[in-house]
This record gives C-alpha cells, structure tokens and sequence, in this order.
C-alpha cells in the first residue's frame, strides 16, 4: 500500500533539480520533490512522530507509519539565520496527523535573508522506499498530494531510538565544555577510542542515543557545548572505557572558532543587469583573480537500483571501499598537513560501521551495491543537515565526495585530470576535495561556486593553496561562456561576470602588480635576512611534518625550522608512535632541509591536545595542569623513545621542551638525556627551553644558564600572562601579544639570555604579526619561526628595518598601558 505525503503549505512543486544547491539538487539526502512557497505555515505533510527538529527551527523530520523518513527543509542556507523568523508548534517525540500546524515562519524575512526559499520535501531512507506520482511543475494547496511512496522492502513499523536503554550495567554522565561541542574532530577522536575497546558501548544526548564507533552517528547527535552526555556500558569490563571517553570528552581541546563566514556583501546599485554580471557570494579564501571561466562539471556515474545477488554486490562494495581506502592513504602520505587531515577524515568515514551496515542492509534487501551506497551516504547527510548546526551541515559534502568517489570505484571509471587553462576561474555548483586535488592548482585563478560553504573542507583546502574562492554565489554565474574573461574579487566577495574593458585592465593590473610583488619577494627570500643597519635576523619556519610542508618552506626561503610541532605524530590513534616511525619522520624533515637548522619540539600534549591512549587524570582547568613537559616527565617511557628517536636523525637536530617553568625540569630532561647519549654514543644536541609562562620568563636568566638557546611561545605567553583563555569566546578577541605586560615578559626574557649570550627566538603568532616584528627586533629577539607562506613577506619587512628605531619604538610600548595604545604607536610611528 502506497504512502500520500502532502504539501506542507501551498506553492509551486518542481523537481529537485530546480534547487540551488548540489545535495538536494542530485537527491544526495534522499528523493523527493521541490516546493517554492507562498505560504507561511508549514503543516505535517502525512501522519507519524516527530523524529528530529533542527536547532534552528528550519527543518523537520517526520516517521511515518510503515517507517518512511520524510524531511522538510524551509529553503535553502536558512541554518544560518540561527532561528530568526521561525516559530515552532511541535515537539520531538510528538504524534502528529496531515495537516497539524508544525512551524510558521516570516515569509518576507526569509525572502530577503535566505539564498532561496525553495524547499525540499524529501524521503530520507530512499533504499526502502521509491517516490511515484509525483506532482511536479504546477501550483498545490497545502494539503493537496505531493507524490506518493512505495515500499520496495518489508515496511516495519519504528519505535524511537533507544538505544540500550535500560539495560546498562555501567554509565557515567559528562558535561561537554567544547564551545563546538562534538563536531567532525572530537567525534573522530571518540570513535577510534571506541574502536579499539572490544566491548559495547553507547552515548545518549539529547534524547536519542548513538554508536560511538560511529563518526557519522556521534555527529548527527548534533550534541553542542554545554550539553550532557551519558556513556554507557553493558557489561563490568567496559566500566574503563566508558572512564577512557568520559577523559577524552573532558579534555577536548576548545578550537577557536572559525573565521566567522563574510557576509554576503550588498549590492549599492538596482540595476538587475548588474546584479546578474556582479553576483555576490560569501569569502572562503581571500585573494583576488583575472582569467578565463572554466566551467566545472563531472557528470555523476549511473546508478542501477536492483542488484545481481547479496554475495555478488557486497563482494562488489567491498572491493571498491578498499580502491578509495588504497587511493586516500596514497594522497595522504605525501600531502601537507591540511590535505592529510582531510583524507584522513574521508578514510574514517569509508570506514564507518553505520554507513557500511546500512549499505548492507539495503544488499540484503536487493539492491546494487552502488544504490546501497549511495543512499546510506544520503541518510547520514539528511540527519547531519537536520542537526541545524552549519560546520555539520557541511560535512554533508564529505559524505557526498565519498559517495562519488566509491561509484566511480564500483564502476572503474578513472576521473582523470580536467584541462585548466592558465588563471582559469573554475566556476561550479560545488566542488569536493578529491576534485580539488585533482585539479593542478598551478592553473587555478581562483574558485566561484554557486552553493558550497565557508568553513567547507574544501574552502580549507582552497586556502592551503592559497586560490581565492567565494561562494554561494546563487545561480547568477550559471550561464558564464567557457573562456569568457571574469574578476573573482574574494576581498569583496563579488564575481564579475560581464567586466567592462577598463574594469578588466585595471583587474589585469592590480593582479600583475601583486604578482611582480611577490615573485621578488620570494626570489629574495632565498638570501639571508638582515636589518638595514646590518644586524642578522634568523627567519625559520613552523613545520607540521610533512616532506611537501618542508619543500614548500624551502621554496620560501626558510633558513631552517624553528619548531617542528611533534605531536601531529600522536594523535588521532590509537597506540603512540614507536621510535622506527618516530625516526623516519623526522628524518624526512631533515633530509628536506639538509644543512639547515632544525629545531624539534618533545611531544606538548594534554591540556587542550588529549590523546586516547594516555589518559589524563580529571582536571578542574586542563591548562593549568598536565601539559608540555609536564605530562613527558609523568610519562618518561614516551619521553625516553623520543628522545632516542631524536638523537639518531642526521645532521643533528636542537631539541626544544615545551611549557617551562623553572630549571629543575630541565635538569631532570638532561639527566636523562645524557644518558642515552652516554649509551649511543652520540655527542649531545643543543637542547632549548620554551618561553610560554610568566614564571619562565621572570626566571629566563637561570633558564638560559641550563639550556643553548630559548624560543618564546607567544600565544600562550599571552594566554597565561593575561589570565585569558584562547577558546573563550568573549575574551579571545582580547588577547593581544603586544599588550604591554606580555612585550615585558619578552623583555625580561631577552636580558636573562643576553647575561648568557642566548639567543631567543619567537615562533608563536606574534612573530607573523607585522605590526609586532618591529617591537619583537627591538626587544631583542634574533630569530623568527613563521607559517612558510609568510616568510618571504616578513624577509621584505625586517630587511626594511633598522635596529635603533625598533628599539627606541619597543621602549616606548613598554611605558604604554594598554595592547590599543600599542598598536596605535606603531601605525603612527614607522620604525
């Protein structure tokens, strides 16, 4: 027996092809149709309960009877508007008839606010039902039939989830103090934990419960900061994993937030002609490009619903999850760190035992192998999207990039490398980062997509390669002539589709002049740095690991690595790295750099860097507690095999310890250090302190007396020195390095190396600060560690420089009172 599901309000109904965004418009989250409305109530489109309600009040999911999963989604970006303009009348867990009031909404307002309103009706659990009869391309009343749905699998009636409930043996409750709460990271984290326990467990939150071995079930939790969660187990044995997560959930580093998307920017003129040619967007990745539209579109591999048998299409799924497992692991190996972290994200999701269950749930029930797929994809990208929360809505793409690229696996279609036209502007719907990867960013102007997301993985990824993008663009660039000259200015978020020729030749200028710019800075960022009274200034880079991060510093003109972070190594496993791996990598770093200095930092983990196999105990403020050094002398058997790892790479490496405070730390290390060097028969490496606490700084004239050399952390030396904390959301944003009490706490360092004729290095954010270098020279620091981007700028700036005037300028910001003052001396007075 079929299913009616009605219109929720009236309006006109269109396929899903009409939207303006590729995850509904391709049917990742489900089949169904489009509905344009015109009015402002939207009312249950069939009997069921409610099942899930987004956070910001714009979607809502029904269950109806037989188990179909129905979503409606009030137009199109409307997550970002938080709830404004949206009243509900309903309830999760509600009963609910065809026609019952379910949320109203400010139809004006979301019409100037919302990229669109054009909503989909959607069946999320397509692998068991098939939309039929659909109403399309005509005006509906509310209530009026939608389309129809047919079972092609046992329907089932399905109660709430529940989980275990009531069956736990054991289970503890924890606050999440994450300011994100549990998004695609700490889900990561807590999934592999979960992983490598061999028994059952279970996370409830929000009223509903999840798998935690499950990265696509934690995250559709949609589980924010301040909420609680309870971890439970169902048998004795699991009361130690369940007190493992309940740690890893306690110490989940608080990231600060993302860079606030650009708003989308208002057009002064009303001209409709000029909005058609300026369309405006929002900035992923600033830049500004000239050159010829690309229009970029894969065409998606066919999918056939019925399948040849379970054995023969699960044995078809399984061969071609391990071609992207073997694909992914190849990207990730040779990438830079941004790259990495992404692959390694799409090897968890491939790996994921909901999207596979699911996937072979629907083998079972007949279906090919690529239909199971993709539809267990889309179900997960539905319930992502309905947790209200946009950084998860965007990892819908994630999920969309996994499924294109297991399709092309089970069909052996090789996806092949497009032709780019030198500064070609790729214009496209959307964009997933295997697609990206794929492409040779050399070519790449910069990037225009009509939909897409601000904090996307691949709007990170535009910004590692530095190729300007904007996007949600809207339909405007739709039309763009291949070759057709256009200005991605992503300052402004506008793309010029139809330039005037003086608009073009200004634009062709403007770029010439940056690129001429930075071409001489690069070449003559491959000499040594000095002031222009002569002085030398060390300028090193800040590593993450990778072989294709050190080349790329290279390139730049890094005279060496000033910190090489070790922890990278660490985390996101599940046992700690041996000394054979530990070795190789820094090797690697070392054979890149060759000669040059390399300056490697001993694992800074706890506090706000957990990891699962070393668990921490409880802390009212992680910061304060086990951290840096701290937690390798609590654990000297992971300090000893690192440093043994450290002590066999050639040539020899200067090691640095983290989180310092007085000289009996560093004894201690020395101690043990001696000894292995003793027991190798190695001389032993110059060894380093960080400067990162206001103790260690005071007390810098004994530290530099027991070490070679001393390297300032400046983010933390604000952090503890202003008593603020980096993650707070109301006080990050006061955080300054140039405040007058932490340009103190730098002076002080100085002189105490200066009685020992220490250098002092800075490889925190201060140093990429331009309007800080000439305070931080003055001072007396010697060398700067920076992102390798920004080495050959900050060469250019320190060669424009003179020691006294920097000097005289830092003594006068040290008698200032506040970082506004600071920052207000400097634009004024040019060292």
């Amino acid at each position: 027996m079929g299913i009616s599901i009605r219109a929720p309000f009236a309006g006109w109904c269109s396929a899903l092809g009409e939207i303006p965004d590729q995850v509904f418009a391709r049917a990742m989250l489900g089949e169904g149709v489009a509905i344009d409305p015109t009015g402002n109530e939207l009312r249950a489109p069939c009997d069921g309960e409610v099942i899930s309600i987004a956070a910001a009040r714009h979607a809502v999911a029904l269950r109806a009877p037989g188990g179909a999963e129905i979503l409606v989604h009030v137009g199109i970006d409307t997550v970002a508007l938080g709830g404004k303009g949206f009243k509900l009348h309903t309830r999760k867990g509600d009963r609910v008839h065809a026609g019952d009031l379910l949320i109203s909404f400010d139809l004006d307002l979301l019409a100037n606010e919302a990229r669109s309103l054009i909503t989909p009706v959607l069946v999320t659990n397509s692998e068991r039902f098939r939309v039929v009869s659909a109403s399309l391309d005509r005006a509906l009343g509310s209530g009026d039939v939608l389309f129809e749905l047919e079972a092609t699998g046992p329907t089932e009636t399905v109660a709430a989830t529940e989980g275990a409930a009531g069956r736990a043996v054991i289970s503890e409750a924890v606050v999440v103090e994450h300011a994100h709460g549990i998004h695609a990271r700490p889900a990561a984290l807590i999934a592999r934990v979960a992983k490598s326990l061999p028994y059952e467990l279970e996370i409830r939150a929000r009223g509903r419960a999840a798998n935690p071995r499950s990265l696509v079930a934690l995250m559709s939790l949609g589980i924010r900061g301040g909420d609680e969660l309870v971890i439970a187990g169902f048998e004795a044995a699991a009361a130690a994993g369940v007190a493992q997560i309940v740690q890893l959930v306690r110490g989940l580093d608080a990231q600060p937030a993302p860079p606030a998307a650009a708003p989308r920017v208002a057009l002064i003129q009303d001209d409709p002609a000029f909005a058609t040619t300026r369309p405006c967007g929002v900035i992923a990745s600033r830049g500004f490009a000239v050159g010829p539209a690309f229009p970029f579109e894969i065409d998606e591999p066919a999918v056939t619903e019925q399948g040849g048998g379970v054995a023969t299409e699960a044995a078809a799924l399984e061969r071609a999850r391990n071609r992207v497992r073997t694909r992914l692991e190849e990207r990730a190996r040779s990438a830079n760190r941004a790259v990495r972290d992404i692959m390694d994200a799409h090897l968890e999701l491939l790996d994921d035992p909901q999207l596979i269950e699911t996937a072979r749930g629907a083998i079972e029930a007949g279906k090919s192998a690529a239909f199971a797929w993709r539809a267990s994809l889309a179900a997960s990208a539905a319930a992502l999207a309905a947790t209200g929360d946009q950084r998860l809505a965007e990892r819908a793409a994630d999920l969309a990039d996994l499924t294109r690229q297991v399709l092309r696996a089970l069909t052996n279609e090789e996806t092949g490398h497009a032709a780019l036209p030198a500064r070609a502007i790729l214009i496209a719907q959307d964009l997933t980062p295997s697609q990206l990867i794929e492409l040779d960013s050399s070519r790449l102007g910069g990037i225009a997509l009509l939909a897409g997301g601000a904090t996307s993985h691949v709007a990170i990824l535009a910004a590692t390669f530095g190729v300007p993008m904007v996007v949600s663009l809207g339909a405007a660039p739709r039309g763009v002539r291949a070759g057709a000259e256009v200005i991605l200015d992503a300052e402004t978020g506008v793309l010029v589709t139809a330039p005037e020729a003086a608009d073009l030749e200004a634009a062709r200028a403007r770029v010439a002049q940056a690129s001429a710019r930075q071409a001489q800075e690069v070449t003559q960022a491959q000499q040594a740095c000095h002031l222009a009274s002569g002085e030398r200034i060390e300028i090193f880079a800040n590593l993450a690991g990778s072989a294709a991060d050190t080349r790329f510093a290279v390139a730049q003109g890094a005279e060496g690595c000033g910190l090489l972070r070790t922890e990278f190594l660490f985390l996101d496993r599940a046992t700690a790295p041996d000394e054979a791996e530990q070795r190789r990598c820094y090797q690697q770093v070392a054979d890149e750099l060759g000669e040059r200095p390399l300056v490697i930092r001993t694992l800074d983990i706890g506090g706000d860097k957990p990891i699962p196999y070393l668990p921490l105990p409880a802390e009212e403020n992680p910061a304060l507690g086990l951290r840096g050094i701290r937690t390798s002398l609590w654990r000297p058997e992971l300090l000893d095999v690192q440093l043994r790892a450290l002590l066999a790479v050639q040539p020899a490496v200067r090691i640095l310890l983290p989180m310092i405070t007085d000289v009996a730390e560093i004894a201690i290390v020395a101690r043990r250090l001696d000894t292995l060097c003793a027991g190798l028969g190695v001389a032993r490496p110059q060894l380093g302190a960080m400067i990162e606490t206001p103790a260690a700084a005071m007390l810098a004239d004994q530290i530099a007396a027991a070490v070679d050399f001393l390297s300032i952390g400046s983010n933390d030396l604000a952090q503890y020195g202003l008593a603020m904390d980096r993650g707070h959301a109301e006080l990050a944003a006061r955080i300054d390095g140039v405040h007058p009490a932490v340009l103190r706490l730098i002076a002080a360092t100085t002189r105490g190396a200066t009685l020992h004729g220490r250098p002092v290095a800075v490889c925190g954010g201060l140093a990429s600060d331009p309007g800080a270098v000439p305070l931080l020279l003055g001072l007396g620091v010697t060398e700067l560690s920076v992102v390798p981007s920004f080495i050959p700028r900050l060469k250019a700036l320190v060669r424009g420089l003179t020691f006294e005037r920097c000097r005289e300028l830092a003594q006068r910001a040290l008698g200032l009172g506040t970082s506004a003052e600071v920052r207000k001396l400097v634009n004024e007075v040019k060292p």
